[in-house]
């Protein structure tokens, strides 16, 4: 036996000094109670602790970590415990001998402890864990690009190659979670390709998660706001996830979702009503700011009066202890809930107004554009608030930057731009992208406009910079050449000056790259060309064809986006039949309507139920929407000048005021400008008494029910309609009518009316610029050529 030993020293020491084996171990870290037990067992064991101990221990950190209340002053403390110390040289000197997921979970746990990234320990783990990367399983994968997203690592080369070994596994990966957390963390760096195969994937694997897993759901979702692709399938199927398990939702949760459906403009009323009366149980659970700012934030616009009431004076009570960032979101929230507590305005803004040097330009920004929609007035707060906005625009140098403080400044009163900010503006121009110069220009405007009101001057710099920006504007659309970038500057774009500087040439752009026209962008693009109201025959052709030929990928949430510039620019595509058809059977399964329709819902319903009773009526469908016609034309509001004109001149054509009727409510509850009755003789027919002030509508004039106009008249008599069409009425760059206007004339016909459309463009013509001129041509259109000298009785 002492030969044995005097051999093998070191075995018998080993046996000596570690009596237990690492399973022994293990099982006391896992059996720990507290931190202070595993930093013992750290203290008494460095010596012969092997990484699977090693792991182990930061582990148990963790998860007492995560079951503490106060997790900021516990991290600290944790962090700064000498044997934490000696865990992390332990760390250093056994990662090599660490399986993948040990390496990567003491990583992850470091972080947490708020390591940096600079850290010795933290650089030797992403390097060891880089040169393993291709035999990663997918959940290790996962967790270690969630440690690089912690670094902010989006766009690294490391963060591409994990993107790359997704795209090259994809089709044999079957865990959704783990893919999940992957298609966030790479979404920055993904083409739209792979993207589609990433939502196709997880289509195919939604139904292998548990009905439980609402993070897996949210990252989903997540993804689609990161990418910008409303894809109603997903979305919905993750919404029934949120829904079934809405009970056990905390604050945080709901606050994300509702956050992220607002970014991909995705409204499902039963979740909104669901999270209303989760987030209203949730008002008395709140005292301390920071958890009641946020449910202020997320139910403040969903809430009723009532519930809207006892959120600002709770808030109003806690204002003293809010934080710069507590007191911008719940004046965000005020402008969201439409608020006009003056009050409580007035406090906000009074702690704003304390910590106004700290916020960051595009917090300033956002602070003046909440203080003027809410209609806050202080000068002193105004005159620090643009010396501060000025202060950072002499340093700025990055065009979006300089942008929106450019923005918040003309926003504010007396808005004025100098020669050294206009050569600022100037200098960067050619950096700048479709939204920068969109901004630029609306600020530009409101500057000019300021001036010429006020100061009777327009500067002629400031009309040159706008002529440069359009200059550039139409060189950044000239050098497009993708769709998809181009859609991103233009699909929020508004405003005067895009609309008369760069429309024409956006459409041209859009014509020119129509190819990529596809399933995932043609709502949108479709959306824009409603919105623009410019007719495009190539690009509605372009739009019908991709319907027809990838229907099944359009979701029929979306058929009505599509259809939209269609029915409201009057236009039909050559396979009109094919497409209409192809949309309407798309829709015939999704006709899914809640309990609770909004005012907008109801009003399209009632137009279709009156477009098909007029149309088709061999459909014999009834007419249903009487009761809430009645409701909804109650007022009927003013005339404006030019109808005021038209009324007068109207009264002394047709013989007087009795001769003429002004806002008539036909059968089927259209309302017209003016009406007036003809005999067969074309002699007018008087009415009864008006009591009319000018620029005041009368009481409407109603027909019951659904009668025909004429069939009440005399024989041969004819009731005719007079319509004044403003620019509305047209397509911006063509006199070409409008949808809405022909269907409405179409309808009037069917209900027995001579209608007769006076056009703002005739109608304003130098042609017409008399008054007798203008008599003539209400002469001509009501009684006919030769007519201008018609006699009355």
């Amino acid at each position: 036996m002492l030969r044995l030993r005097a051999i093998c020293p070191f075995s018998w020491r080993m046996f000596q000094f570690r009596p237990f084996s690492f399973e022994p171990l293990i099982s006391q870290m896992t059996k720990s109670t507290d931190e202070e037990q595993i930093f013992d067992l750290i203290e008494k064991n460095k010596a012969i602790l092997t990484e699977e101990q090693v792991g182990c221990a930061f582990s148990m950190l963790w998860q007492f970590q995560r079951q503490k209340i106060s997790l900021l002053k516990n991290v600290e403390y944790i962090r700064e415990h000498p044997q934490f110390l000696t865990l992390q040289d332990l760390a250093t000197t056994k990662m090599e001998f660490m399986n993948d997921t040990t390496l990567v979970n003491v990583l992850y746990i470091t972080q947490q402890f708020g390591i940096k990234a600079h850290d010795p320990l933290i650089e030797a783990l992403v390097t060891e864990a880089w040169r393993r990367l291709e035999r990663f399983d997918i959940s290790v994968l996962s967790k270690f690009s969630s440690c690089l997203v912690d670094q902010h690592l989006y766009f690294s080369p490391l963060m591409g190659e994990i993107a790359d070994i997704v795209n090259r596994n994809l089709e044999s990966i079957q865990d959704l979670r783990s893919l999940s957390v992957l298609m966030v963390n790479i979404s920055s760096l993904i083409s739209q390709r792979f993207q589609e195969q990433l939502v196709n994937k997880t289509e195919l694997l939604f139904d292998t998660i548990d009905p439980s897993q609402v993070n897996t759901a949210r990252r989903i979702v997540q993804f689609l706001r990161n990418i910008k692709y409303s894809y109603y399938p997903l979305l919905e199927r993750c919404n029934q996830v949120f829904l079934s398990n809405m009970n056990h939702l905390d604050l945080d949760f709901i606050s994300k979702i509702l956050s992220l459906y607002h970014s991909l403009q995705f409204y499902n009323f039963q979740f909104f009503l669901m999270a209303k009366k989760r987030l209203t149980e949730m008002i008395p659970l709140f005292d301390h700011p920071a958890n009641f700012v946020k449910l202020l934030v997320a139910l403040g616009p969903l809430a009723g009066p009532q519930e809207k009431d006892r959120l600002k004076s709770t808030i109003l009570l806690m204002s003293e202890e809010l934080t710069s960032q507590q007191a911008l979101a719940v004046m965000e929230a005020m402008e969201e809930m439409e608020s006009r507590n003056s009050h409580l305005i007035k406090k906000i803004a009074s702690i704003l107004c304390k910590h106004l040097d700290n916020y960051k330009p595009v917090e300033l920004l956002r602070i003046t554009q909440t203080l003027i929609f809410l209609h806050f007035q202080s000068k002193d707060f105004f005159v620090k608030l643009r010396e501060l906005l000025i202060s950072y625009l002499k340093v700025s140098v990055v065009p979006s930057e300089i942008a929106l403080l450019v923005c918040a400044l003309s926003m504010l009163p007396s808005p004025h731009l100098d020669e050294a900010r206009i050569s600022q503006i100037e200098a960067v121009l050619p950096q700048c992208d479709l939204s920068d110069l969109n901004d630029f220009a609306t600020s530009v405007l409101r500057c000019i406009q300021y001036d010429h009101t006020y100061l009777d001057s327009t500067p002629g710099k400031q009309l040159k910079l706008l002529q440069k920006l359009d200059y550039h504007g139409r060189q950044r659309l000239q050098k497009c050449n993708d769709l998809n970038l181009l859609w991103k500057e233009v699909k929020s774009l508004k405003g005067d000056w895009f609309a008369h500087s760069l429309l024409e040439e956006t459409v041209v752009t859009l014509q020119r790259l129509m190819d990529e026209i596809n399933y995932m962008n043609i709502a949108g693009i479709a959306s824009f060309i409603s919105r623009s109201n410019y007719l495009s025959t190539s690009l509605l052709d372009r739009i019908a064809s991709v319907v027809v030929q990838q229907i099944e990928k359009i979701h029929p949430f979306a058929i009505l986006g599509v259809i939209l510039p269609f029915c409201a620019l009057n236009y039909d595509p050559p396979q009109r039949d094919e497409f209409f058809g192809t949309c309407i059977q798309h829709l015939n399964s999704h006709l899914i309507l809640c309990s609770s329709l909004n005012m907008k819902v109801q009003f399209r319903l009632m137009e279709l139920n009156r477009a098909v009773c007029l149309e088709c009526p061999e459909y014999q469908i009834p007419w249903f929407h009487e009761r809430f016609c009645q409701q909804y034309n109650k007022d009927t509001g003013s005339m404006n000048g030019a109808q005021q004109q038209i009324y007068k001149m109207l009264a002394e054509v047709l013989g007087g005021i009795n001769f003429v009727k002004a806002s008539v409510l036909t059968p089927y509850y259209y309302t017209i400008g003016f009406e007036c009755i003809l005999d067969k003789r074309k002699n007018p027919l008087p009415y009864g008494s008006h009591n009319l002030t000018l620029g005041k509508l009368p009481k409407i004039h109603s027909e019951s029910n659904t009668q025909i106009a004429g069939s009440r008249l005399p024989p041969g008599a004819e009731k005719i309609a007079l319509e004044f069409l403003d620019s509305r009425a047209f397509c911006r760059n063509t006199p070409h009518l409008k949808g809405k206007s022909a269907m409405k004339k179409r309808h009037l016909e069917i209900l027995g009316y001579h209608v007769i459309q006076i056009p703002h463009f005739e109608w304003n013509s130098m042609a017409l610029s008399t008054k007798g001129a203008r008599m003539d041509y209400l002469r001509e259109r009501i009684f006919g050529a030769g007519k201008s000298d018609h006699c009355f009785y």
